[in-house]
Formats: C-alpha cells, structure tokens, sequence
C-alpha cells in the first residue's frame, strides 16, 4: 500500500532480558503516502523479515469526511504477494490483469506479482460519498526463488474461507495457514501463518507452535507474557520456546504472523527479488511504459 519508495525503516528496538521467549519487540515508524499515514514496522535493520513476511504496514483506524479517501496511484510489483486484510471500511483493487475487486471486513485480497503486475488501491467512489472510517493491515510476502518468476494471479477470499474459532469470550480466525485447530482456504506458495485474535480484557491465548518464525503485532489493546507487556502498535518477534501464552491487559486484537523462512531479499520501491538484474528490468519497464498498466487508469508515478 504504498507508492513511495521502500527502503528499510529505522523502528525503535528493544531486546529483552535473558531468559524471555521474546526476542525483541519493535516499534512502527509513521509513513506518509501522500493523503494518509501508516505505521510501519518491516523491514527494519535489525528485523528484514518474520517467516515470508517482509513487509508490514497498518493503516488507521482513521476517519475521512465526505469526498475524501485513500488515492493509491497505479504502481508495480514483482517477486511477491500482497495480503491485504481489512477491519473497518472498504478498499477498492484493480489490476493490470483487468480485475476490479472491493475488500470489505474480515476478507482478504491476495495478489501475486510474480514477474510483474501492477495495481492501485482506492476508496470505491460510493463510500466516498459520505463520511467513513478505514482500519486496514496490507502485509507483503516473498515468493520462493522458483516462483519469483511466476504468472501474476489475483484471488478474493470471502469471509467463509477464512475459519474462525471461539474460545470463551474470544474469537480467532485463521487467515492464513493452520492454527488453533483450523485450516484456511487461501492458497500460499510456503509455509505461511497469519491469524487475527480478538481477545477480552483478562483472557489469553496460546502463541502457535511448530512454526519456524513468528511473531505478533498488536493493533488495538495491549497483551503481556508472564508479566512482560507488548504494547499498542508493537510488533514482538518469539524464540522457539514452547508454551507461551499472552494475556489482554484491556480488550484487544492481535495478528499472529510467520513461517518458514525465504532468505534474503532485495527491495526497492514495491519491487522484489533475489537478483538485483531483476529489479533492474523491472524498473527499466516501469520507466518506458512497457511493464503491464491498470486498465482505464492514466496516473503514473516516475
């Protein structure tokens, strides 16, 4: 969700004491994106990527008045997919693969680029019409070295293909991947994890297991782990401890992320690879127009 150029963000860091299943828990840095702002927590200097994650971005809760909303110009990708999940209001996808797709609560957009797509995001012009409110999560991928190449696809999951569970007075659904004893429909290209808890003040939750990297981020409340608080809009990076649990210290939502690690990547922009020559073409593409366009969309970013 972004048209400015994706370089490392300098977040605030803190590692923890010896002996603390938490590895270090990150603070976002703000971004403007022309219009609206987002909290930023990958890639970092100290934190590239959790699992296949390695790029993490949190969008409000913000209100619009009348007229007003998210304007992301048309812009390219390749080596990754694009999750975006969305708690609060609507975004509007298109793609230079012709598709035209509204993202309502608890759905998810996915978009591999692949060896090249492009897209914008928008507030549909029907919601514009009034005042709103936007709370939304678009988290980046990278795809294996063999798919980096691959055949850019889109796919919409309604809410029915991402499972949720209840546990007392909490509520858990499974985004992506296996948890909490539910699989989710959206297909992956490795070993993902992602999952949303909606936690009451004084309930807990098991962190998953048997996931080589995770981490959770907290967007709204703030949760601890034996005494150690993870704060709003914190992102905390686990060890391969077993048995950690999280408690809300007020009524809170969390994100579970992580998975099998991909190795190293480069980003530049919203463009991603293992090889440099890559983003090279891509940029070059993108420069003399060459690079697949959105249909009935005129805006360019340089």
């Amino acid at each position: 969700m972004s048209d400015l150029l994706q370089q490392e963000v300098h977040c605030t860091r803190h590692l923890e004491p010896a002996g603390s299943p938490i590895r270090m828990i990150l603070e976002p840095k703000d971004k403007d994106l022309g219009g609206f702002t987002v909290r930023r927590l990958l890639p970092t200097p100290e934190l590239r990527s959790v699992g296949p994650f390695i790029f993490f971005d949190h969008l409000g809760p913000v209100d619009f008045p009348p007229h007003r909303g998210i304007d992301v110009r048309p812009h390219p990708h390749i080596g990754l997919a694009t999750i975006t999940y969305v708690f609060e209001g609507e975004i509007l996808h298109r793609d230079s693969l012709g598709n035209v797709q509204s993202i309502r609560p608890a759905e998810i957009n996915w978009m591999t680029a692949g060896k090249g797509i492009a897209h914008s995001e928008r507030t549909p012009p029907e919601v514009r019409q009034h005042a709103h409110r936007l709370h939304a999560l678009q988290l980046w991928i990278a795809l294996p070295e063999k798919e980096e190449q691959t055949e850019p696809f889109f796919t919409h999951y309604g809410s029915e293909s991402l499972p949720q569970v209840t546990r007392g007075g909490s509520s858990i659904r499974v985004l992506i991947g296996e948890a909490f004893g539910e699989t989710s429909a959206v297909r992956t290209h490795s070993p993902t994890l992602y999952v949303e808890v909606n936690l009451k003040k004084g309930e807990t939750v098991p962190v998953p297991e048997h996931v080589e990297e995770r981490a959770v981020y907290v967007v709204t409340g703030s949760v601890s782990e034996q005494g150690r608080d993870v704060p709003l809009h914190t992102l905390a990076l686990f060890d391969q401890s077993a048995g950690i649990t999280l408690t809300a210290r007020e009524d809170s939502t969390l994100v579970f992320i992580g998975g099998t690690s991909l190795g190293k990547r480069t980003l530049w922009w919203n463009l991603v690879a293992t090889r440099r020559e890559l983003i090279e073409t891509a940029k070059q593409g993108w420069k003399d127009r060459t690079f697949p366009q959105v249909p009935g969309e005129t805006e360019y970013i340089p």
